[in-house]
C-alpha cells in the first residue's frame, strides 16, 4: 500500500518486514491502526517539520513494531530528528534494517524509555499497549517531561483497546478525546499535561514478594511493560524447586529472563553461581537487574538485553532454564520458543542442560529432541509440563 507523500516522498508500508523477528506468512510488519495513527496526527507532523527549521523539538515515537510510524513519518512529512523507542530489541533491528531498505537511514535515534526520549516534544505517535501498567509508565513520562502543548496520539486495534486506557491518559491529561474507528482501528489523542499535582505519583518500578521456599521471600521487581509485572508467573513457579535436580555448573542463563525471578533464584540456591540474565525487551532487562540487586545476588549476575542468545558463542554454555513465551506482541506463535530452543541447542556444550517449563498442550517435547538433544520429562501437573534436554 503506497500512501501519498505531502511535503514528502511516497512510503510504501509492504514494503516492511519483521526480520530479525520471526516472519510468517499470517504476520505482517504494519497494520492498519499504523495508518490511522499517521493520518490523524498529519496536520501536527506537517507543523513539526517546518518547525525542526527553527530549531523546535521534532516528533517522538514511542511502541513502533518494525517502522510503519517512524518511517512513515519521514517519509510522508520529510522529517528528521525523529526519538525512537521500542521494547523488543527485534523491533529496533527491524526498524534498522526497514530504514536502510527504504533510504531512510539517519531520520531517528534510538532512546530508552526515559526523560531525555520526550524532553520538550510536541508530537508523540504511540501504539498503544496491551498493558495498562505500560501505558501508564508512558503517559507519566510524557506528562512530565514533554511541551505544554504536546498532542499524543495513542492508537491501536479495538479488539485490544478498553475503556480503561482512556481513564489512564485521563490521570496525566486535562483532554482526552477518542476518534472514529477505521478498519477496526481507533486513535486516542491526549493533550493539556496535567500538573505535577494533580497527577499520581511516580510508581515504577513497582515490587512484590513470593514465597518459593527460601528462607527469605523472592522479590520482583517490574517497570510497566515488563510481562506480567512483578507476579510470579504460575509456570515459573513450578519449574523453580525442580531445578535442585539441574547438573552441576559453574555458571548458567536464564533465557528469557523476564523480570529475573529464575535467574535470582538460582544464584540464591547455589551460591557459587554465576549467572547471565538475557531478554530482548528493554523493560525485562531493567526490571530483571533491579530483582537481582533486592535479593542480593547482583553482584554473580549479568542481565543484557539481547535477541536470544545471540551474543554467546557456540558450545559455550553449561546449563540454561527457559520458560518460553507462545506470543509475539498481540499474535499468538508458537515459532518464537522453537527459535529460542534452537538458539539453547547451539549454545549449550556437550552434555550442556535445557530446562524447560511450558504449556503442556503445546506439546514441545519432540521439538526440544530434535532442536537440543533428548529430552525426558521432569514434572508435569494439570497445566505446565517441565523437562530437561541434553546436548549430545
Amino acid at each position: 500500500m503506497t500512501d501519498p507523500a505531502p511535503g514528502g516522498t511516497e512510503f510504501d508500508v509492504a514494503r516492511l518486514r519483521r526480520r530479525p523477528d520471526v516472519e510468517a506468512p499470517n504476520l505482517q510488519a504494519w497494520d492498519a491502526a499504523d495508518l490511522l495513527l499517521l493520518d490523524t496526527a498529519a496536520a501536527d507532523l506537517s507543523a513539526a517539520a517546518l518547525a525542526a527549521d527553527t530549531g523546535q523539538p521534532g516528533v517522538v515515537v514511542i511502541g513502533d513494531s518494525y517502522g510503519a510510524l517512524t518511517l512513515g513519518a519521514a517519509a510522508r512529512h520529510g522529517l528528521r530528528g525523529l526519538r525512537v523507542h521500542q521494547d523488543p530489541l527485534s523491533g529496533e533491528q527491524a526498524l534498522d534494517a526497514n530504514a536502510a531498505d527504504l533510504g531512510l537511514p539517519g531520520v531517528y535515534t534510538h532512546h530508552p524509555l526515559a526523560a531525555p526520549l520526550v524532553e520538550g516534544a510536541r508530537v508523540v505517535l504511540l501504539r498503544l499497549p496491551r498493558s495498562l501498567a505500560a501505558l501508564e509508565e508512558i503517559a507519566a513520562l510524557i506528562a512530565g517531561h514533554a511541551a505544554p502543548d504536546v498532542a499524543v496520539y495513542a492508537g491501536g486495534r479495538v479488539k485490544h483497546m478498553t475503556t480503561a486506557m482512556n481513564d489512564v491518559l485521563a490521570r496525566y491529561f486535562g483532554t482526552v478525546t477518542a476518534g472514529l474507528g477505521r478498519q477496526k482501528s481507533r486513535v486516542l489523542t491526549a493533550s493539556a499535561p496535567l500538573p505535577m499535582d494533580r497527577r499520581p505519583a511516580d510508581r515504577f518500578p513497582v515490587s512484590q514478594r513470593h514465597d518459593v521456599g527460601l528462607a527469605r521471600p523472592l522479590e520482583l521487581q517490574a517497570y510497566g511493560a515488563a510481562f506480567g509485572g512483578a507476579a510470579l508467573d504460575p509456570g515459573t513457579r513450578f519449574l523453580l524447586p525442580h531445578l535442585a535436580s539441574a547438573r552441576a555448573a559453574d555458571r548458567a542463563v536464564d533465557l528469557g529472563c523476564g523480570t529475573g525471578a529464575i535467574a535470582s533464584y538460582l544464584a540464591l540456591t547455589r551460591p557459587g553461581l554465576r549467572v547471565l540474565a538475557t531478554d530482548q525487551s528493554a523493560a525485562a532487562a531493567a526490571s530483571a537487574a533491579r530483582t537481582l540487586e533486592a535479593n542480593g545476588v547482583a553482584d554473580r549476575a549479568v542481565v543484557t538485553r539481547a535477541d536470544a542468545l545471540g551474543p554467546l558463542p557456540d558450545s559455550s554454555e553449561q546449563l540454561i532454564v527457559l520458560n518460553p513465551p507462545f506470543h509475539i506482541g498481540a499474535a499468538v506463535y508458537a515459532g518464537i520458543a522453537l527459535k529460542l530452543f534452537a538458539d539453547a541447542g547451539r549454545v549449550l556444550e556437550p552434555g550442556g542442560e535445557l530446562w524447560t517449563v511450558w504449556n503442556s498442550h503445546l506439546l514441545y517435547k519432540p521439538a526440544l529432541t530434535r532442536l537440543v538433544g533428548p529430552t525426558r520429562e521432569v514434572a508435569r501437573n494439570p497445566k505446565f509440563t517441565v523437562t530437561v534436554s541434553t546436548r549430545r
